[in-house]
């Protein structure tokens, strides 16, 4: 498995930053301000919330918006906005729209939405930061908030960008399990003995996602199975009396299909749920999938 070395030290590749920046304007509407204050109950990291609907039903106004900054390759804007429910949205009465310049960019997330103090007719000034990339399906934009305290305190910036386009998630997502693992096998303890369960020949199941996903891509099968098979061996050895990830079993019995090898597609599925507990394996998309090929 020599290729692991290459695909573990892929990075997320970076882009030229172009910024594009609107200072809040006197108009901005708070002329019916309402405090903003989220329930205790709902956990918002350093107060920044990312927006849902950017890259769906509110393409097209961040993409005007975007194109009134001239912000696409690289491009990045922060603007002041404004939160304003939507009791006439038939999808859900208690969204939350945000808008700048007139543009509604996108939904505060609906389990935040809920919780926000916002009166139906009011509306809450809020900054807001747009991230634009010109892939090749066309523009691609995500925005986030600030709901927090202060002066907005960003995860991202104009010089350290979030990972927009597909193979740049993949290899954020990546080196963040990787990282993950790193700080869990250092920190020492019973959550580094657990991690050190799930090693197989000095790699964490969980660092295999992206690498099997990758291979799957490829069409590179057989390589994608090895990944698969050492990562379940991983799963079992930190299962600790639950269940082991099903994940990785899922997509071996998918390649396994691929490959038309279908005794050892049921030899895998069954393996999992021989260290399923009992009262687990009712319902299960595993079980579900053996009994199909068994019926």
């Amino acid at each position: 498995m020599g290729f692991l070395d290459k695909l573990f030290g892929r990075t997320a590749p970076r882009t030229n930053d172009a910024t594009s920046k609107e200072e809040p304007s006197a108009g901005s509407p708070s002329a019916h301000r309402v405090r903003l204050r989220v329930n205790l109950s709902t956990t918002i990291v350093l107060g920044v919330v990312q927006l849902t609907g950017t890259t769906t039903f509110a393409r097209e106004a961040i993409t005007a918006l975007a194109s009134r900054h001239r912000a696409a390759e690289g491009g990045y804007i922060e603007a002041s906005g404004s939160l304003q429910r939507e009791p006439d949205n038939r999808a859900d009465p208690f969204a939350v729209g945000v808008h700048v310049e007139g543009e509604r960019i996108g939904y505060l997330p609906s389990l935040i939405a809920q919780e926000l103090e916002l009166s139906e007719d009011g509306s809450e000034v809020v900054e807001v930061q747009i991230f634009t990339e010109l892939l090749p399906a066309g523009l691609r934009a995500e925005a986030w908030v600030w709901l927090g305290d202060g002066p907005a305190r960003w995860q991202w910036s104009a010089s350290n960008r979030p990972p927009l386009s597909s193979p740049a998630k993949a290899a954020a997502h990546h080196q963040s399990s990787r990282t993950m693992v790193k700080e869990a096998l250092a920190g020492g303890g019973a959550r580094a003995k657990d991690f050190q369960r799930g090693m197989v020949n000095g790699v964490h199941y969980l660092e295999l996602v992206e690498p099997i996903k990758q291979l799957k891509r490829e069409g590179r099968l057989e390589e994608a199975l090895v990944l698969c098979t050492a990562a379940i061996a991983g799963a079992e050895g930190s299962r600790d009396g639950r269940e082991p990830a099903p994940w990785y079993t899922e997509q071996a019995a998918i390649i396994y299909r691929k490959l038309g090898r279908r005794d050892e597609e049921i030899a895998v599925l069954q393996r999992w749920l021989k260290l399923c507990p009992k009262e687990h394996r009712d319902g299960t998309r595993i079980g579900e999938r053996l009994a199909k090929l068994t019926a």
